[in-house]
């Protein structure tokens, strides 16, 4: 079943969107709209923490409570996770599973303490692709602006051989583009690892989304289409199940985004 996931980028109080993971601008109220997208029937959420790398820890705890008070579908939460205690305070307030770029990228052994503690289906590995001039990716951390030197292929297979669960794979190039995904790096990407990845960065309309999944997703994630209203998950669900990809019906999907 392929989730819709629609992604909420936070930067102190207020959901925020840019392009290329930068020019931020204020949208609303982070949790309005997580609730919004909850009762359209989205499968999950994803919140990220844009300046926790300027903190060095993540801020999200108190907006993941008010969030889970009202939202029943599981959320992933990343930005500033550095340890297995960070890790451990984000899950009890709520959260299903974290994300980790910065921290793993520094020490590797991270994802396996967190896999090994709270299982792997907790440990998201985000990624911040970037394409260079030779054709391959490298792996970036801040937003983007921090060089790792890690190439993104070999990077995620190694991820998943300590214990990753899942990838949220995001197009630094095509994010807030509205032009779709990077489908050459989501293949590529799904092509190597067993495990789910979520193609994060671009989507312009719901037919991107048919491509990301053909190229190999397992999830897509959204967030300039839905924040500036151009679709709606509903909407982008129908076009999916109308391609064939299979998604929640959304018959099943009640008022308040239960099944």
């Amino acid at each position: 079943m392929i989730r819709l996931i629609p992604r909420l980028d936070i930067k102190s109080s207020h959901l925020i969107k840019g392009v290329k993971l930068e020019g931020l601008r204020k949208i609303g109220a982070p949790s309005e709209y997580a609730r919004k997208y909850y009762q359209q029937g989205a499968d999950e959420l994803l919140y990220m923490d844009a300046v926790a790398s300027l903190y060095g820890r993540n801020s999200l705890t108190d907006l993941i409570k008010e969030t889970v008070k009202s939202v029943f579908i599981p959320i992933t939460v990343g930005g500033g996770i550095r340890s297995v205690d960070d890790a451990r305070a984000i899950l009890r307030c709520g959260a299903d599973k974290v994300a980790i770029n910065t921290a793993a990228v520094q020490r590797p052994e991270l994802i396996g303490e967190m896999a090994h503690t709270f299982g792997e289906q907790c440990v998201v590995l985000s990624i911040e692709a970037i394409r260079q001039a030779d054709g391959r990716w490298l792996a970036f951390t801040d937003n983007g602006r921090e060089h790792t030197g890690l190439d993104v292929v070999e990077w995620v297979k190694e991820a998943v051989n300590r214990g990753a669960g899942e990838i949220l794979l995001t197009s630094v190039d095509q994010e807030g583009g509205r032009k779709g995904y990077d489908l050459e790096l989501v293949q590529v990407v799904s092509s190597v690892v067993s495990v789910p990845v979520i193609a994060s960065g671009g989507m312009g309309q719901a037919k991107d989304g048919i491509a990301a999944v053909k190229s190999g997703a397992s999830a897509v994630a959204m967030a300039d289409i839905l924040h500036y209203e151009r679709d709606t998950v509903p909407g982008i669900r129908q076009v999916l199940a109308e391609e064939g990809i299979p998604v929640r019906p959304q018959a099943s999907i009640q008022q308040g985004g239960t099944e």
